[in-house]
């Protein structure tokens, strides 16, 4: 049995990880704590999940290593700086390992992985990330890494630059430029969590979507990461491997 504590318990994401875990056989819930309260009771716990927000995240994770627990983190935000500092922390204390990833659905890691794989047998390629209107950062650390991803193919085939003749534009037109890809964030009432990458070559266009459209969709990635990470040390970013398709 895996003693878990969840960190942003009281938010919508953290109240069903809770039910996740309490209804899972192999998972015991022994924590639920949210912002400002006592985190004693989470001494105890082999996996802390942690889905709060970009400010409390790096706090949370280093109280983990200090604890000697490890951690799951789903809370975006992160920065290859910031990374760094995990490992920095990870390398003084390495009693506690610690997973990251920027999507646990499996449907968007396996949106990530096709668009890496599509990625060089197309001119271009922009990523449109759409969201509802809470969520604190943009673009999402999904569209990142799926820019990064997409970049990181066209880079190793050796691609010629995307054509753009844009010369004039207003303020955030063309969206930002993710390691030179353009990534497009929306922001509206009614959606949740939807991704689509669009490549574009002479003639013809293919666009992968992912859809999730309720909280639930993350449990099975969340859950697989909470039995995974005492055998993963150090940092480890993504559950890719997790899935077999690193």
């Amino acid at each position: 049995m895996i003693k878990v504590a969840v960190f942003g318990s009281k938010g919508r994401m953290g109240q069903e990880i809770c039910k996740a875990v309490d209804e899972t056989s192999d998972t015991q819930l022994i924590a639920a704590v949210d912002a400002g309260e006592d985190r004693s009771d989470v001494e105890t716990a082999d996996v802390v999940i942690d889905f709060t927000h970009p400010d409390a995240v790096m706090d949370n994770i280093k109280w983990c290593i200090d604890h000697g627990i490890n951690a799951v983190v789903g809370t975006t935000g992160f920065t290859p700086a910031k990374y760094d500092e995990v490992r920095g922390w990870l390398a003084a204390k390495p009693t506690a390992n610690v997973l990251i990833a920027s999507n646990f659905s499996i449907a968007a890691v396996l949106l990530m992985h096709f668009a890496a794989k599509a990625a060089p047998f197309f001119e271009s390629v922009e990523v449109v990330e759409l969201h509802h209107p809470g969520k604190a950062d943009a673009p999402s650390g999904t569209a990142i890494t799926t820019a990064n991803k997409v970049a990181e193919a066209r880079a190793d085939a050796d691609c010629a630059p995307m054509p753009d003749a844009t010369i004039k534009e207003m303020d955030g037109a063309r969206g930002t430029v993710v390691d030179g890809v353009h990534v497009h964030s929306v922001r509206l009432q009614g959606l949740f969590a939807h991704e689509e990458v669009v490549f574009g070559n002479p003639g013809e266009m293919l666009t992968i979507r992912d859809d999730s459209f309720q909280r639930n969709s993350y449990m099975p990635g969340i859950l697989t990461a909470v039995r995974a990470v005492a055998d993963r040390p150090g940092l480890t970013i993504g559950i890719e491997d997790l899935l077999g398709i690193a």
